[in-house]
């Protein structure tokens, strides 16, 4: 009974405070499982039982970033909700391997736009790669948020925020085209034939078999495209401000790991011994 009434403050609280119904569902099962965990009363939780768990998830191989997310669940309940937030104080985060953000050359857009033959999954890609939306973003666009000034308005993106974003007037006008010759009037940008929106799954399934059939060897999912984007958008010389901007990132640190320098660039540094050593 006390696992219910937990649940169901701790769903309140994430409303409340305007969270995404995915971080909801997140939030709520991760809790679940935690209360299933030390099987105890909420008022009795000690910081112990908290280490248990986080050595328990360990001994499960979890990547850092997946435990992280559960141990900002029990950070938010033990605040919120059990109004303890002390017992976390020394319980680190796990530290995330620094890995470089896989991307598309030029070369390769051009190999995998050139690959699609389906002209709604064409305009998919291009959306995607030259806006830097998430997948989520992408086919949740509607008709009003196309602006003619060659602009993209995000409606409640990561964090239910809203954002600008640029699009190439070549996609815009793709855009507009594919609007024109659709036989029905849904508000969503790409739907299904009935007009009604479409799964997440699609995309994902649309680009790697994609990529497949392109033969690029790297692992293409929707947020490769954007960070595509991002990448592409650095080697071009934006600020790093304007491309935090552009993707929504709350923070400065998280559009930080796109100042990488791509293998390309660093093939182009002239090395200094080259005329010395014969």
């Amino acid at each position: 009974m006390e696992k219910e009434l937990i649940l169901e403050k701790l769903r309140t609280e994430l409303t409340i405070q305007g969270k995404s119904q995915k971080t909801i569902d997140a939030y709520l099962l991760h809790t679940q499982k935690f209360l299933e965990f030390i099987k105890k009363d909420s008022s009795k939780l000690q910081k112990q039982d908290i280490k248990n768990y986080l050595a328990d998830l360990m001994s499960k191989n979890l990547k850092p970033k997946s435990i992280n997310l559960k141990l900002s669940t029990i950070r938010f309940l033990n605040r919120y909700i059990l109004k303890n937030p002390k017992l976390m104080e020394d319980i680190k985060s796990q530290k995330t391997a620094e890995k470089i953000p896989t991307y598309l050359t030029t070369e390769e857009i051009q190999k995998l736009l050139a690959t699609i033959k389906n002209s709604k999954h064409k305009l998919m890609i291009e959306i995607m790669l030259t806006s830097g939306l998430r997948v989520s973003e992408c086919i949740n666009l509607k008709q009003q948020d196309i602006n003619d000034d060659n602009t993209i308005t995000v409606r409640a993106g990561k964090g239910n925020k809203d954002r600008i974003t640029i699009i190439p007037s070549s996609v815009l006008q793709h855009l507009k085209k594919h609007i024109e010759e659709r036989k029905h009037d849904s508000d969503y940008v790409l739907c299904k034939k009935n007009g009604n929106k479409l799964s997440v799954k699609l995309p994902q399934k649309i680009i790697k078999q994609l990529a497949i059939k392109s033969g690029i060897k790297k692992n293409i999912t929707p947020h490769v495209l954007r960070h595509s984007f991002a990448t592409h958008l650095l080697h071009n010389g934006t600020d790093i401000r304007y491309i935090q901007i552009l993707l929504g990132h709350a923070q400065i640190q998280t559009t930080q790991i796109y100042t990488h320098i791509s293998k390309e660039q660093i093939k182009q540094i002239k090395n200094p011994f080259n005329d010395m050593i014969k």
